[in-house]
């Protein structure tokens, strides 16, 4: 629902030229009124000029998206190309414009509220995404360096400083861009300021080098996740020679750790990497996916002074010792998100894993249980355990060998959780060739029958739909979530593929022409 205001704010913007030309005659509260308004109706060159023009001393993109008194929609997940490059842009010009610099109060700039979704809203329908908003950033920072040192620049223009907030994606293709900028920030008028970090297909060198730059001291989230080659042993030397005191969620990418060929010295140096993560004592998110850590979460996790809300061990070889430890650890009542995939959980560990399920019930909101082999006859068992799970938010169950009758029978019970709205269920077994064994390689997957499947999944839709559970979403994502930074990254992430690939049988054939 859209105030009166609001009304007037679209109608004033709607007018492009006519807005422009008024700016200097709006009441400076009006600002962020006309920004959403603007935003919506995707005026890009009147958002450029409230950004060059704007009178505030803060500008957090999160709070002037988001829900408001005078339209209640969230704008924040529009990564609209069109407004956010006219956004930077206009921030750029803010600094370069030569009015007073007694005029210019704006101090912070908050870019970290902005959030990547799969749907797109926009009419342009091409998005920014967070690594284009990194390469952008860094290029008009270093544009305005090259302005400052033009003999006719303003000299009003060194007395502006402006911490811009931001969410750093940093990949081999924008690395030399990103070093440079900050490397010359004390001298920038904007000075960007890396709330949280994701590092993709860089060096082990490059990333020790950029993580530096970063102010680790300020770093809330770090994400070292795709093609950096990470082991225990450069953690080590990553915690030792670098804190993060206000660190609050960490993902680190697949086999870091391999507990099968552990000697005494790795055993210590997971001790001290579990002591290290103990002194960050806002850590609530850890991630740790695809590591071998079998008999270890114990060593890991019990230094940690504050309990987790999010823990992702998928495929990560956890034993009974593993889950009992979960279960009874004080992170059980605080888990608000928990990634169990790629583990037997029904013969390995049933009982321990429900006393898990029912101690964090009361929090739980997101629950992902991929390729765990739950069949047919464990769903009843599964209802049970979900039952007291009221506040989940999103339970995902792909790759579990479950029949059509099954997921109807999950189903039914899935609309009685009120504050469900997303759901990933498997294709059915009996879409699936008999013999088909789970869990089913990449070659077999998408040999189904599509057609049995979109009739199973309309059945599935119909009993939400007549228990007026519109609002629930429910897909089959073949090949795993939506991941907006590798969406955005893909290109280069295959290209890196293919080379370390390409690599790989060159020293092969190498080694092997040495034998022959």
């Amino acid at each position: 629902m859209k105030s009166l205001r609001f009304l007037s704010a679209e109608a004033f913007v709607s007018n492009a030229e006519f807005a422009r030309k008024s700016l200097d005659a709006v009441a400076h509260n009006l600002f962020p009124l006309l920004f959403k308004a603007s935003y919506l109706l995707e005026q890009g060159e009147v958002i450029h000029d409230l950004v060059e023009s704007w009178p505030l001393t803060d500008f957090n993109m999160g709070k002037l998206l988001g829900p408001t008194v005078d339209y209640q929609e969230d704008l924040s997940h529009r990564t609209c190309s069109v407004c956010l490059e006219s956004c930077l842009t206009g921030l750029r010009d803010y600094v370069l414009n030569h009015s007073s610099p007694y005029t210019k109060r704006l101090k912070v700039v908050d870019l970290t509220g902005i959030k990547d979704v799969e749907v797109q809203f926009c009419e342009c329908k091409k998005t920014m995404g967070r690594w284009a908003r990194t390469q952008l950033l860094s290029k008009l920072c270093l544009e305005l360096l090259v302005y400052l040192q033009q003999p006719k620049r303003n000299p009003g223009t060194f007395e502006i400083s402006i911490d811009v907030l931001i969410d750093l994606f940093v990949t081999e293709r924008n690395y030399e861009l990103v070093v440079h900028a900050l490397l010359k920030k004390c001298s920038c008028p904007l000075k960007i300021c890396c709330v949280a970090f994701r590092s993709d297909n860089l060096t082990l060198q490059k990333f020790f080098y950029i993580i530096k730059l970063t102010e680790p001291s300020l770093l809330r989230k770090l994400e070292i996740v795709h093609n950096v080659r990470l082991e225990m042993e450069h953690l080590e030397i990553l915690f030792n020679s670098i804190h993060f005191p206000l660190l609050m969620s960490l993902t680190l990418p697949a086999r870091t750790f391999n507990v099968q060929r552990f000697t005494a010295t790795d055993e210590q140096m997971l001790t001290n990497i579990g002591e290290k993560m103990g002194e960050m004592t806002q850590l609530t998110e850890l991630c740790m996916s695809f590591s071998i850590l079998t008999g270890r979460i114990q060593k890991l996790l019990s230094p940690l002074k504050t309990p987790l809300k999010m823990l992702d061990v998928s495929n990560c070889s956890l034993n009974h010792a593993d889950m009992a430890y979960l279960a009874n650890s004080f992170h059980a009542n605080h888990l608000e998100s928990l990634d169990l995939s790629g583990h037997d959980i029904p013969e390995l560990y049933p009982s321990t894993f429900f006393k898990l399920l029912s101690h964090s019930s009361s929090v739980l909101r997101s629950l992902t249980l991929e390729d765990c082999n739950f069949q047919d006859t464990h769903v009843n068992m599964l209802i049970l355990g979900l039952s007291p799970c009221q506040k989940l938010h999103e339970f995902k169950f792909v790759g579990n060998p479950l029949s059509s009758q099954a997921l109807k029978h999950l189903f039914t019970f899935l609309c009685e959780l009120p504050m469900l709205k997303n759901v990933e269920f498997p294709v059915p077994r009996d879409c699936y060739p008999v013999g088909t064994t789970y869990p089913i390689d990449d070659a077999t997957l998408c040999r189904f029958d599509h057609q049995k499947y979109e009739s199973v999944a309309e059945e599935l839709n119909l009993i939400l739909l007549q228990a007026n559970r519109e609002d629930v979403k429910a897909s089959t994502p073949l090949f795993g979530s939506y991941d907006a930074a590798v969406q955005e990254t893909n290109n280069e992430l295959g290209a890196y593929l293919i080379k370390s690939f390409k690599e790989t049988l060159e020293k092969f054939t190498t080694s092997f022409s040495k034998m022959s």
